[in-house]
Order: C-alpha cells, then structure tokens, then sequence
C-alpha cells in the first residue's frame, strides 16, 4: 500500500512541474523508457504513426510490444518487426526507449540494445507535436511494463499492460526560435561550470525548388553556423545538375540542413577512431528514388580545418538496403579536398549526405612503392604458376612421382591467389562496394587455399620422409584438403555478415587512398584475421620450420648435398614450398621494420615465379645428371627424399 501511494505521489508531482503555469517553454524532445515483462515465445514489435498531433500509446502483452500515435508532421509508418532477429534471449525481459524530436519530425528506438530509426530526420513548415503529458493509463498486470522512466525520471514501479500521452502542437517556429535560444546561451556558458555547448543547432532548415521545363541547375547555400569554421560563407553549397530534371518523374526537389544531430552518428558503431563533421544535407524529389545520375550533385562542406594526414570522405546514407538502421557508405560518391577547411562530394544519387573523418590516421609506409612491387610480383607469378602448371603437366606421364599432385595444387592455389591479389585495386575501384562484396571473400579463400596447399606440401614431405602411412593418401584426399576445406570458413563469414568490403589503406603524403577489396575495419573482421589468417600461418610456418630442421638433420650425408649449390638450393627450395617465408609478418617490428617489410612483399608477391625457377633448375640438374653418370641416384630432387622425384 505504500509503494502505491509513494508511486502516486511521484505522478501527481511529475504531471504537476510537467504542466506548470510558471513554464512558458515547450519540451524540444521526448524519451520513454521502461522494461517489457513477457512470456517465453516468439516476440515482436509494432509500430504505427501516423501524421497528426493526438498523442502516443505503449501498450505490451506477453508476446507483443505496440508502439502507436499520431504525432509526426510527415512521417507515416507501419512496421512490424520480428525480434529474434535481434537475438534476444525470451527468457529475460526487454529493455527499451522512445526518443521522439519534434523539430526533426525524428522518431527512434532502442530495443535490446539496438537502435532503429522509425522516422527519418526532416523539417515540420507548421505544427509540432510536443509537450507530451502522462494520460490515462491501463492497470497493473502480469506482462507488460515495468519501471517506466519519463526523461530518466521514474513515474511508477508498477507492471502496466498500457501507457498513455497526450500531445499538444505547437507552432514550429516558435519551437525553433526556443532551441536556437537555447543553443546560444549554451555557447556563453561555454567557459563556465556547465561545460562545453551543444554540437549544433538542434533545428534543421529546409528549402524546396521547382525544376521547370529548360531545368538548367540549381545552387543553395544553407546557413553559416557558429563553429562550422566557413566565416561569414555558407556552411554547405549544394549544386543539382540538369540531368536531376530528366531523372525524376516529380520537378519538386527538397533541401534539409541539419547540424549536430546525433542520430548520424549511430552508424558508426562499429568504425572505430571516425566521426561525422556536424553539417548534413538531405536531397529529395518527392515520392522517388533517384540513382545513377549521369551528372553528379556536388556538395560542398565548409568546415574546420582539417589536416592532411587526417583523410575525409564523402559518404550517404543508405535509407533503401536496411531502412532501420543509419548505414554509411562511400559507395556512389567521389570526394575532392578543396584545401584544409572546403571538401566538396560528386555523388550520382539522392539521399543524406556528409563527411567522415578519421580522427587518429595510421598511414601505410612506403604504400606506392610496396604496391609496385606487389602488383609486378604477382603479375610474374601468375604466368610463372600457369607455366608451371604445363610443366608439371607434362611429367604426369612418371606414374612412380607421388608428388606430382601435390606441386600441382600448390601452383593452382598461387596462380588464383596472384591473379586475385593483382587485380584487387582495379575490382575495388571499378566496383567499389558492390563488387567487393564478392572479390573479397573470393581473395580470401584464395589465400586460404595456398596456406593450405603448403601445408599440404608439409605433410607430404613429412610421409616421404619417414613413411607414416601405406599406402600414401590419394590425390582426392590432397584437393579436398587444400579446395574444399578453405570453403568452410569463408562461407561461415559470409553467412556472418559486416566481413568483408572495401578496405581503404592511407597512402603517406596523400589524400587519395588505395582501394582494396579485404576484411573490414572493425572488431568482428579483426577477430575473423586472427582465427583464419594468422592462426593459418603461424601453424604453417612453425610446421614447416621444424620439418626443414628434421629434413635436413636427416639427409645432410647425402653426397649430393656436400655440393653447396645444391645445399642452398634445396634449402631456398623448401622455404617457398613450405610457405614459411611468409613468417616474416611476424617479424614486423622494431628498427628493421620497414626492411622486413619489403623482403616480405618481394618474397611472397614473386613466390610463383621462384617456384618456376626452382623446378627447372631441378629439372635441368636431373637431366645433366642423368647424362654425366648411369647412377640411378636421387639428385634429380635433393631436397626431398628419393621416393619424390619432381
């Protein structure tokens, strides 16, 4: 009875501040928060607005959480989402949040700790629908909601099936002319105890334009704003090519500025040490998707200055591919710096619009010269595999050679991984987003088919050596191994989604950054690096290295091996067929940085065509040697056992 009564006391003197006489200002948002107590089964949410200004209802039961009101200026919606896509666990209660901004007609939510954005950021012309008031509410029950928070503030401990608002509209420009109030006495107190001021403005501006017949472009500038580093210019220009006009059905083009809303920053999550500059631009036609413009809009930032090393680029919102989520892509837009404090973005589309900036850059060292010698090297290398292909072709007829399909495996693998890594630059640049989606996980099974094509290799001589098994594994066993195998886990990333993509590298002294089509920058790509590349290698290497030791502990005595061409060789030899030359990665560190490095590139981008090398200098020995003496001795192939004779 007296939690009851302590609960009603709490209401009574919320409604009381919330509905004062005394206070002439209007609420600029709204947020709602609380916990869903429902059942075990399937859980959903519905969520329906519509245009208006009556109020908000939260109602829950055991298996659904509704959303429904009539508050927003443009925003009409109707969704139903089903959450054990989100991963939540039915056993345990939901948490979740409103956040409603009636200046920005926005409207999100947090539901298990996932954000969705149920109406896009806009500009109310008129009415805004705010100063939402606690209304009459359902009676307690077993599901429903409990610990209900009006902006951090608790108004009931209670399980309520139902909470009800209601909402007056009030003149949007007078609600604007309050938050601009707001935001420059925030500014004054910049230097006092109450610490730094809001990013931005928190309303947006918005203007329209009609394309008339003989549509020859359009220029706007939006507002300068305090900070934004432009002076007394605009803060972003904005220029719709003639090509807009014969693109849309509609001859009505919407502009929105906004600045400082955090909501853009949402979808950066996962992109660590990035950041949006405050300024947006939204572009619309009504009604309309417009893509592929054969002229593109460009869009010029105004900005703080910004230095060299720190690269920007120009990125959209993706409203279309996941319409609940803020997702930023680069795809479709090109970015030129104008100098240090003006970016200017080209983009072929309409939709959201600003820039991305990295905070902390780590450019690549020595990148030019680095993807020189990488593009060469695999370029020879891939000629050099296909030519050891026919080689090796040829020699099928020695049905005595076990390790004919093995050599053969690892020279397919080098010859895709070459061709791959080769052409990754011009894929990422041509494609970009889209086409990397394919290339890149393509790329990385190529490479963990070459690693395990040299273990492979490892294994075999390992069996030659001390005879393990007989008889020796087929060469089924040997392609399922080093092609199928590599299958697994890159289909487990594909199936895990935000792995792959287009990887960006900063290029030392430059803006333009070199394009590749790799893992992402973020943790869960970072986790996926380490459990199949690196641990990949480090088994490889470390295998490989210990067979050297014990192959060559074994067969030193030979007396072929007393001749130090063919000691070097053979050795040189193993390195390359066994991949342990790649080991230098782990040797990246340190004064000899920067040497390891290339000795790495050089060694690795030209593997195939030492591998060539290696088998007909072996080839042309074995023949010389055949001719010199009728000895039927196994120097044909001295760093391998004699049962294998390549």
């Amino acid at each position: 009875m007296e939690v009851r009564l302590a609960d009603n006391l709490k209401t009574v003197l919320f409604l009381i501040v919330l509905l004062s006489p005394g206070s002439s200002e209007n609420d600029l948002y709204f947020n709602f928060c609380g916990t869903w107590r429902h059942g075990n089964g399937p859980l959903r949410l519905e969520v329906e607005l519509t245009p208006g200004c009556s109020g908000l209802s939260f109602t829950a039961n055991e298996s659904v959480l509704s959303v429904r009101g009539q508050l927003t200026a443009e925003c009409n919606t109707d969704k139903v989402i089903e959450l054990h896509e989100f991963g939540l666990d039915p056993a345990k209660d939901v948490d979740f949040c409103v956040y409603w901004e009636p200046l920005l007609d926005q409207f999100k939510m947090e539901v298990g700790g996932r954000n969705l954005t149920l109406c896009y950021p806009a500009v109310p012309l008129e009415s805004c629908c705010t100063d939402l008031s606690d209304g009459p509410n359902a009676a307690a029950g077993t599901f429903g909601i409990v610990n209900a928070m009006i902006r951090e503030d608790v108004i009931t401990s209670e399980t309520r099936t139902a909470f009800r608002f209601r909402a007056d509209a009030t003149g949007c420009k007078s609600l604007c002319d309050q938050a601009d109030q707001d935001y420059l006495r925030s500014l004054q107190s910049s230097s006092g105890p109450s610490g730094p001021p809001s990013p931005g403005l928190p309303c947006g501006h918005r203007s329209t334009m009609e394309m008339e017949d003989g549509f020859g472009g359009y220029n706007i500038s939006s507002l300068a704003r305090a900070g934004s580093g432009s002076g007394s210019g605009s803060a972003v220009r904005v220029f719709v090519p003639p090509a807009l006009r014969s693109s849309s059905n509609s001859s009505k083009v919407v502009f929105t500025f906004f600045n400082g809303n955090p909501l853009f920053q949402d979808g950066l999550q996962n992109l660590q040490n990035r950041q949006l500059l405050q300024d947006v631009v939204d572009i619309t036609v009504e009604n309309q998707v417009v893509t592929n413009l054969s002229e593109p809009v460009k869009i010029g930032f105004h900005h703080d200055a910004i230095p060299d090393q720190n690269r920007r680029t120009c990125v959209s919102w993706d409203v279309h591919r996941d319409p609940l989520q803020v997702r930023w892509l680069a795809d479709g837009c090109a970015t030129l710096a104008r100098g240090d404090a003006h970016t200017e973005c080209l983009c072929d589309h309409l939709t959201y619009f600003a820039v991305l900036v990295d905070l902390e850059p780590r450019p690549v060292r020595h990148l030019l010269a680095l993807t020189c010698i990488s593009s060469a090297g695999c370029a020879v290398s891939f000629v050099s595999c296909v030519a050891l292909l026919v080689f090796l072709a040829r020699k099928r007829r020695r049905p005595a050679d076990k390790s004919l399909p093995v050599h053969v495996g690892v020279a397919a693998s080098l010859a895709l991984l070459s061709l791959l890594f080769f052409l990754t630059g011009v894929i990422a640049n041509a494609g970009r987003e889209a086409a990397c989606a394919w290339a890149a996980p393509l790329l990385h099974y190529a490479l963990l088919s070459a690693f395990a094509w040299m273990g492979v290799e490892v294994f075999h001589a390992f069996w030659l050596m001390y005879e393990v098994f007989s008889p020796p594994p087929r060469a089924y066993v040997w392609n399922l191994a080093g092609f199928v195998l590599p299958v697994l886990p890159v289909g487990v990333l594909v199936a895990v989604g935000d792995v792959y993509g287009l990887r960006e590298l900063e290029q030392e002294g430059t803006r333009d950054p070199y394009l590749m089509c790799w893992m992402k920058v973020n943790p869960k790509a970072r986790l996926a690096h380490y459990l199949t590349n690196l641990t990949l290698l480090a088994v490889l290497v470390l295998s490989g290295s210990v067979l050297l030791v014990l192959m060559y502990r074994k067969i030193r005595t030979r007396a072929e091996w007393r001749q130090n061409r063919v000691t070097a060789l053979s050795m040189w030899g193993l390195i390359l067929l066994f991949g342990t030359s790649w080991g230098l990665a782990f040797l990246d560190f340190g004064p000899l940085s920067d040497f390891v490095l290339f000795l790495f590139c050089f060694l690795n981008s030209f593997q195939g065509f030492f591998l060539m090398l290696r088998f007909c200098l072996l080839d042309w020995m074995r023949r010389r040697s055949d001719r010199s003496s009728s000895s039927t001795s196994n120097t044909g192939q001295p760093m391998l056992p004699s049962q294998e004779k390549s």
